[in-house]
């Protein structure tokens, strides 16, 4: 004898919704097992090794362009190490963001709740990342990247008034594409040592938010009165096109001795780099579309970002 799913209770695309307290307890027994100290875990002291990148190859912005094949190897691993700072001050960025959508988030929750306390732990978790991105950053010897100042004052607005839907979309969008990204880097013996041992604790971890994350979106975007689903889908349409524009800064360009303008051209230009930036964006977008968010002028807004074709 089996039993019916009642009619009520919640589904989306994918079908029945977990429930909430159920994904945030195996959460809390996965973050028991499974979180991470960067101070004490890896090895600060051991210093860059002068051949090893920073990113991988194919994942640097200008490879594969007329410039990058006139590019020195030396000019090349330095244009890496640059990148690398770029994105772990993206990442910097992003995380304060999430930190507050997530305070926001549980503000008139249950305080006991399993969802609270993961969202808690989620917390204490990118407070850790963003002081190993800092880090990371001083020892690498760049500059830190900051937003243009435009998206800084674009992301003030934005974690004021997002709704929670808009909130768990842009948060999947700061964390699933650098999560593609570095899983191919923290196995990858090209690489420098620190970085490997960085990223490799930044996908473990990241893995339980992302998880958090998609199945309160899939919650959210099934009860959501129409305006909020409607408002996340054009919202995160224009989170995209900011996201893409941010994700590297041109400045290294002119930091390690490259013509800024022509390499944003080339970039730009480059049938690779948006090949990579599809690519690492397919699971969400994919996602997305099964939930409902691509819609409408949210999804011309998505295909004018370059992340989605």
């Amino acid at each position: 004898m089996t039993t019916a799913t009642p009619p009520s209770a919640p589904h989306d695309a994918l079908g029945l919704l977990k429930d909430r307290e159920k994904v945030a307890e195996r959460l809390l027994k996965s973050s028991a097992r499974h979180s991470f100290d960067p101070d004490t875990e890896l090895d600060w002291d051991a210093p860059y090794e002068p051949d090893k990148w920073f990113w991988p190859p194919e994942l640097v912005s200008l490879y594969d362009t007329p410039m990058w094949r006139r590019m020195p190897e030396e000019q090349r691993v330095l244009l890496s190490r640059h990148e690398f700072a770029a994105l772990l001050s993206l990442g910097i960025w992003l995380e304060v963001i999430l930190i507050q959508l997530l305070t926001r988030h549980i503000y008139d929750k249950p305080s006991t709740s399993a969802h609270v306390r993961y969202a808690l732990t989620e917390i204490a978790d990118e407070c850790r990342h963003s002081k190993m991105f800092a880090r990371l950053i001083a020892k690498g010897g760049t500059p830190a990247y900051p937003p243009a100042r435009p998206h800084h004052n674009l992301g003030r607005f934005f974690k004021t008034v997002s709704t929670t839907p808009g909130s768990f979309t842009a948060t999947l969008l700061g964390e699933e594409i650098l999560d593609w990204m570095q899983r191919l880097t923290f196995p990858d013996e090209r690489i420098q040592p620190l970085v490997r041992g960085a990223t490799r604790i930044h996908v473990v971890e990241e893995a339980r938010h992302v998880r958090y994350a998609r199945e309160e979106l899939r919650r959210q975007m099934v009860s959501a009165p129409r305006w909020t689903a409607e408002l996340t889908r054009i919202g995160s349409g224009e989170f995209a096109r900011v996201f893409a524009r941010a994700f590297v800064n041109p400045q290294v360009y002119a930091d390690v001795g490259l013509d800024r303008r022509a390499a944003v051209e080339q970039v730009r230009a480059s049938a690779h780099r948006r090949e990579v930036m599809r690519t690492g964006a397919k699971p969400l977008t994919d996602f997305l579309d099964d939930i409902g968010v691509l819609r409408g002028a949210g999804r011309r807004l998505w295909q004018s970002s370059g992340l989605l074709a």
